[in-house]
């Protein structure tokens, strides 16, 4: 009876996520949050049976109902955060809070299956998380001095850095994070967006050649500190936001060329200097050579991703557990396995809506700082998207960063809730506008037809006292 319980779930759960899939894109169908209304209404619908079916299959494979007690209060947090977000801010952009609980709920579950005390630990630091980041829409909303703190910005995010490089210790080689009373912290995730406020903050107002240098010095600073603390991953990711963020608030292309140019360069240096990115390029060109050592991870990850098929082994039916570091830098290796790649590839498509979705309000908003904010914040969560699931894959070199919001790790999902929570502030601030410039037509036509009103009345003055004369 398992068996066939498993083996149908697989099924049906991939079916699910496909119709969860298509309601995300075809949100964009309409302008109206009012329109969309009943799209999110199916969406929560499809991600509490998602989340529902898999938790079941759980229990029934390891025969413990226990588990569904977790998904209690699992389900109760994220229907909580998804009515909260509603009620609190009902100007707030809904796809988003849905796809954010859609990608939470994926994450629970495949933690669960490769560690319930990781999954444990996972939901107390999601739980506290989305307490912390409710509240900050109303702050991006209402704080209107967010864009002359340039310097503040800077300074916070390069002590930060140099604070873990001269504190931290060293995780698998890299300085990473450092810990205060057992809470371990990896500043480089929030220092991410403070990056973006700072690149924002110093460009919106002018993308003169002396701006754009002045940014590209302290940009350089904090990819320096990233570099020597060996946190490549982030560092590059620090990199391609700039570049990118300069590209957008200058339109000048040479920008985008030269950093092209320059990344390619310093990768260069990189793999001369270091001798873990060359074991990485190494393992990554030809794995199979290096199985039993430095291609190890990689050969795992590639053995998970193609034996779980279209639709996946099932849960509790592969084998994550043999993949070195699964439950943070291989999590999409442990999807693809047990819930299958069409799965995998749907959940890729939700996190592709959200930056859609974030590039859509980008677009909208007048103001220039906010307008980069929400630029910036998109290209950073697609990027880390990319290289996660690009390493894992070996699409690329490793870069040892977590898929967000999915993967374990409390920095990254503290910051990702951050990310989504800055961009629901943007899109009532958007909405804002949008109220003024309304506001603004209506006056100006009011205004027009004053004047014409006026101009008709001495019209007909006119007339009247040349009758008179005749």
């Amino acid at each position: 009876m398992e068996l066939y319980i498993t083996e149908l779930s697989k099924y049906v759960i991939t079916f699910l996520m496909i119709l969860y899939t298509y309601e995300c894109f075809a949100v964009f169908r309409y302008k109206d949050e009012e329109d969309r209304s009943g799209i999110y209404t199916r969406q929560n619908i499809l991600m509490l049976l998602i989340h529902f079916s898999c938790f079941m299959v759980i229990c029934f494979e390891t025969g413990e109902m226990s588990y569904l007690f977790f998904y209690a209060f699992q389900q109760i947090v994220l229907f909580a955060t998804a009515v909260l977000f509603h009620m609190i801010y009902p100007r707030a952009n809904r796809l988003i809070v849905n796809n954010m609980c859609m990608l939470l709920s994926i994450g629970f579950v495949i933690l669960t299956r490769v560690s319930y005390e990781k999954a444990v630990k996972q939901f107390v630091i999601v739980s506290f998380s989305i307490a912390v980041t409710m509240l900050i829409p109303y702050f991006v909303h209402n704080l209107k001095f967010l864009k002359s703190l340039t310097w503040v910005y800077a300074l916070v995010g390069i002590g930060a850095l140099a604070a873990v490089l001269i504190l931290g210790t060293a995780t698998n080689g890299s300085k990473i994070s450092y810990s205060i009373a057992g809470v371990t912290f990896q500043p480089s995730e929030i220092v991410k967006i403070i990056f973006v406020f700072f690149v924002a903050s110093a460009l919106y107002e002018s993308t003169s050649f002396f701006e754009v240098f002045t940014t590209a010095v302290v940009a350089g600073i904090h990819v320096i500190i990233l570099v020597i603390s060996k946190d490549l991953g982030s560092a590059l990711i620090f990199f391609i936001v700039y570049v990118f963020m300069v590209f957008v608030a200058t339109k000048n292309p040479l920008y985008l060329l030269a950093g092209a140019t320059g990344g390619s360069c310093a990768a260069i240096i990189a793999y001369k200097v270091f001798s873990h990115v060359q074991v990485r390029v190494q393992a990554w060109s030809d794995p199979w050579s290096q199985i039993d050592s430095a291609g190890y991870q990689i050969t795992q990850s590639l053995f998970a991703i193609s034996s779980g098929g279209w639709f996946g082994l099932g849960l509790f039916q592969g084998t994550p557990e043999s993949i070195p570091f699964v439950e943070a830098d291989f999590i999409f290796s442990a999807v693809a396995e047990e819930l299958g790649i069409l799965f995998s590839m749907c959940m890729i498509l939700v996190c592709i809506s959200c930056f859609i979705m974030f590039m859509n309000i980008s677009m909208k908003l007048y103001d220039r700082f906010y307008q980069l904010i929400a630029f910036g914040l998109g290209v950073t969560y697609i990027f880390q998207v990319f290289l996660t699931i690009g390493g894992g894959s070996k699409f690329i070199p490793l870069t040892g960063v977590t898929l967000p919001l999915i993967s374990y790790g409390g920095s990254s999902v503290l910051t990702t809730l951050i990310m989504f929570t800055i961009i629901e502030g943007l899109c009532m601030i958007r909405q804002d506008e949008e109220k003024e410039m309304l506001r603004a037509e209506k006056k100006k036509l009011r205004n027009l037809q004053k004047t014409q009103n006026r101009k008709r009345i001495e019209m007909t003055y006119i007339e009247d006292l040349d009758d008179s004369e005749e």
